[in-house]
């Protein structure tokens, strides 16, 4: 290659685990993505945003990577700006279990603003609500589309080791004897 700048790209999955390289080849971290599953399930549990989304989030904004800095400052796994992990009171985003709390309690936010429009809710994860708002859809930066498309892409062909709904299936026996499989975690079954 004639530039000579390094260059990170993300080299594949390696039972579990991401693993970086440089373009000449010299690995740099090995990260388990799959150490964070409990904090992501109940995160995406406790705000009602699809576990699936949160990964896929997760993967592009650090690679699951808890010590990820950008280069504007945003850091941790959902890489959070110190002004708005401070809004949603996390005090440490560092912290794997606080930033996929604020995290996700950030990303329920936008999809709320954006009527759950997934698509609008991402790029405002990206480049703020307001962006959204005056182009009255995703922003025309290179980088919030670039990021949009990789986020969709990966919530949309999710290979999660679990169903959709996260957690794993339960079996239950109504009152009437049907029987009902579920991997819904909260809430009480109402028969009618």
């Amino acid at each position: 290659m004639a530039n000579n700048r390094a260059r990170w790209l993300t080299v594949g999955i390696v039972v579990g685990a991401i693993v970086t390289a440089t373009s000449a080849g010299a690995f740099t971290r090995t990260v388990d993505a799959g150490a964070f599953d409990q904090d992501i399930a109940e995160a995406a549990s406790r705000y009602a945003v699809p576990e699936r989304l949160v990964r896929a989030i997760i993967r592009v904004e650090s690679g699951f990577d808890h010590r990820a800095v950008s280069r504007r400052g945003a850091r941790g796994l959902m890489q959070l700006m110190p002004e708005t992990a401070a809004i949603l009171g996390v005090r440490d985003c560092f912290n794997p279990r606080q930033n996929i709390d604020g995290g996700t309690r950030h990303l329920q936010a936008m999809l709320v603003t954006f009527r759950h429009d997934v698509r609008l809710a991402v790029a405002a994860y990206n480049a703020g609500e307001k962006p959204v708002r005056a182009f009255r859809g995703v922003p025309p930066y290179p980088e919030t589309r670039e990021y949009v498309a990789q986020v969709l892409h990966l919530y949309n062909t999710s290979t999660d080791r679990r169903p959709p709904g996260g957690g794993d299936v339960r079996r239950i026996v109504q009152a009437d004897g049907a029987v009902l499989y579920t991997n819904v975690r909260f809430g009480h079954l109402v028969s009618r």
